[in-house]
């Protein structure tokens, strides 16, 4: 019988040719040893690695936060601040299409539910107690008119308004006292904060609805008079011309002198310098 000859592989072995290895490596490297796992000298280290990191760096941050924050305070965490807002831009539209979308509230950034997501989280939201109609009149007209004074409040609405409505706003945080009017009794001059932006998801008091919009919304009646517009709103952190700081008009009380005091400091001098029985007043 014949005998099956088995199938073997072949055997093969790699020669390397060590004159080229050697002059290649040589070429490549100079004078200086090649370190192993060290990357060629024609091929550069790609920054990806450190990009990625400056957008986690800024995404821990807005998550951690509890209040939005503005691009100096996160520009601080970078060594490179000057690329603050291309990160930033990056990062919003990569949450564009989530859950949770990066927007921008009173000229700084925080995380927010996607607005078509809400419904899923009114069953966890707080009943917060509703402003009177007279509370609401109050702060659009602050709204749309500040600097305003109380006086000024009550022309345009064309009623009284009670000290207790103006204290409600500002115990909410959505109005300030800004400064005192230049008039005759210093009158205080009210004016919106960035907890009110941030609750109504602005941006900026420019971000208002405008006459459109209001008449769009049904928040406006339709026979309006042909003249009327709304104002365009404007929210200046430093004072107007016609504004005095707070402590103007608190300075100028504390100086102005009491005459009334002193006119009956004085007659009652003059009443003890007179014999008894004598009218003051008689020649």
């Amino acid at each position: 019988m014949t005998k099956e000859k088995r199938m073997e592989p072949p055997r093969l072995s790699l020669v390397p040719s060590s004159q080229e290895s050697n002059d290649f490596g040589r070429e490549d490297a100079g004078d200086e040893p090649v370190r192993a796992g060290a990357l060629p000298r024609n091929v550069a280290a790609l920054p990806f690695a450190d990009h990625r990191e400056k957008l986690r760096i800024l995404e821990a941050l807005l998550f951690a936060a509890a209040e939005p924050l503005d691009e100096a305070k996160l520009a601080a965490h970078l060594a490179e601040p000057e690329e603050i807002g291309a990160l930033i831009e990056e990062l919003r539209g990569f949450y564009a299409g989530r859950g949770v979308n990066l927007i921008k509230v009173a000229g700084k950034w925080a995380f927010r539910t996607a607005e078509d997501l809400a419904y899923l989280l009114e069953r966890y939201a707080t009943q917060e107690r509703r402003l009177s109609k007279a509370a609401l009149e109050t702060l659009s007209i602050i709204a749309y008119h500040q600097p305003v004074t109380r006086a000024e409040i009550e022309e345009i609405r064309g009623v009284t308004t009670s000290a207790g409505t103006l204290d409600i706003l500002l115990e909410t945080g959505w109005v300030r006292l800004r400064g005192r009017r230049r008039a005759p009794g210093r009158p205080v001059t009210y004016g919106t904060t960035d907890s009110f932006l941030s609750h109504f998801g602005l941006e900026g008091i420019k971000d208002l609805p405008g006459l459109a919009e209001l008449r769009a919304s049904g928040l406006l009646d339709g026979n309006l008079p042909p003249d009327f517009t709304v104002p365009d709103p404007t929210d200046l952190a430093s004072l107007m011309p016609d504004e005095l700081p707070l402590e103007a008009g608190e300075d100028e009380d504390e100086e102005e002198p009491d005459d009334s005091e002193d006119d009956e400091q004085e007659g009652a001098a003059d009443g003890e310098a007179l014999p008894a029985g004598e009218d003051p007043d008689k020649p």
